[in-house]
């Protein structure tokens, strides 16, 4: 079964394909579609979300194929993952460990390639299962509340704040609690070795007032390129800088 997508195609041009984070759907990337009209495009909506809500998946090998059929799907042949937070450790296990053929390179921003031990992993399981059980069963704005108020997202403020519940407050409970739990960190491989060893281009794009992950790309050592004025969500927060970045990026790939 393909997932859901939208695409846009530019006749001879690569593509970029587009995976939101967590609790969003292909409409994330919308601000930046005619900033990339030269390309074409492909916006997912990834398994327990937006179109593909009704989809439920194992693991993340079971999600990368999905996105294999997907793109074979719209015959995209050569093409970019960009991927935010949830999305990124998707393109990222798809990088490194998926059916990748015709992929030119990859984008991630704010996304955790893996953790590095089994406490960390033992640690998280009982995090997201925490997750899980509230989203099936407590109202999901309560749930979302809370969400927003995790260290990670310290910087919004009360109607940053607002304003992403009410957006997310469009979602299945419980096809996010299906996803969450097929997508935990602690069922994703650790892929930062694979990453460093990527035969493609490959950038990790973080909020400078993103501690947390901009610590976790440096230890990783991946290669980290800052979004200014801009926390977690850099590409919602600063679309400007995260625009200039990645086509930046792009036009960089294409010179070399």
């Amino acid at each position: 079964m393909i997932l859901h997508a939208r695409a846009r195609v530019v006749p001879g041009r690569p593509w970029l394909v587009w995976l939101h984070g967590f609790l969003g759907c292909e409409r994330e990337w919308q601000p930046f579609a005619n900033d990339f009209a030269d390309w074409s495009q492909l916006w997912v909506d990834l398994p327990g979300h937006g179109g593909s809500a009704h989809i439920a998946v194992r693991d993340f090998a079971e999600v990368s194929e999905r996105l294999c059929a997907t793109l074979a799907h719209y015959e995209v042949e050569r093409y970019w993952l960009v991927g935010y937070s949830l999305g990124g450790r998707v393109a990222m296990y798809h990088a490194c460990r998926g059916r990748a053929a015709g992929l030119m390179g990859l984008v991630v921003e704010g996304a955790n390639p893996g953790l590095a031990c089994k406490a960390e992993r033992e640690q998280r399981a009982l995090s997201d299962s925490h997750w899980v059980h509230r989203l099936l069963n407590e109202p999901l704005t309560a749930v979302l509340d809370d969400w927003y108020r995790q260290p990670i997202f310290s910087h919004l403020s009360d109607a940053q704040r607002s304003e992403l519940i009410l957006l997310r407050s469009r979602n299945h409970p419980a096809c996010l609690a299906a996803m969450l739990e097929a997508t935990s960190l602690a069922r994703q491989p650790n892929l930062a070795a694979a990453l460093r060893a990527l035969k493609v281009p490959f950038r990790y794009l973080c909020g400078e007032r993103d501690a947390k992950f901009r610590a976790l790309a440096q230890v990783r050592a991946l290669p980290l390129q800052v979004i200014p004025c801009a926390g977690h969500n850099a590409h919602r927060e600063n679309p400007g800088a995260f625009r200039d970045a990645l086509r930046q990026i792009l036009t960089q790939a294409d010179e070399d």
